[in-house]
């Protein structure tokens, strides 16, 4: 007999938990049996094994990180959506480590490619006051990847130095904006 109230957005909610407070090797299916107090078998009913699982994770950490960057950032103009818009994704990466490292994902699964596309529109939309839109691929690239970059660094502990992380993350922003002026100023 299944468990009531165990459905894929629970298990997947749970997975989450785990990924963010433990690290994504502590997921497993036998973990996330115990913890739901059932059969490991039993979870087949709502997930289709730990790649489906994965997939499904991985989707939502990317629509919850669209959703923080569109709520730090959809009213806001111009270099306060650039600081917006960086501070926020920094902040999510840090507050759900697991989750942000499962959006970059490059896997053929519709479902996150939709989500990623959701990210994408965000960081488009945040970047508009510059003159930046969707045909603008290569800026959009370039501040993605300097935002990754940065937030997978830090959250790996590559920043040993004893220069103020914090300092380091506001000369990016600054940077990030010089360019997209000088770029804005071209057209």
């Amino acid at each position: 007999m299944p468990r009531a109230g165990l459905n894929a957005t629970v298990i997947v909610e749970k997975a989450i938990e785990i990924i963010d407070s433990e690290g994504l090797e502590h997921l497993t299916l036998a973990r996330l049996a115990s913890d739901f107090n059932v059969a490991a078998p039993s979870l087949y009913k709502h997930v289709r094994g730990t790649q489906a699982l994965m997939d499904q994770v991985a989707t939502q950490a990317t629509l919850d990180l669209a959703e923080a960057i569109n709520k730090a950032t959809r009213a806001e103009y111009g270099k306060q959506a650039l600081v917006a818009l960086c501070t926020s994704y920094r902040e999510f990466a840090h507050r759900r480590p697991g989750s942000y490292r499962l959006t970059q994902r490059a896997r053929d699964y519709r479902p996150w490619d939709e989500a990623a596309k959701e990210v994408i529109a965000v960081v488009v939309a945040a970047l508009h006051g510059y003159g930046i839109d969707g045909n603008d691929i290569s800026h959009i690239r370039f501040a993605r990847s300097v935002l990754h970059g940065f937030v997978t660094l830090e959250l790996d502990g590559g920043f040993a130095l004893s220069y103020p992380i914090d300092q380091s993350f506001e000369l990016l922003i600054e940077q990030l904006d010089s360019s997209f002026q000088a770029l804005h100023m071209k057209a």
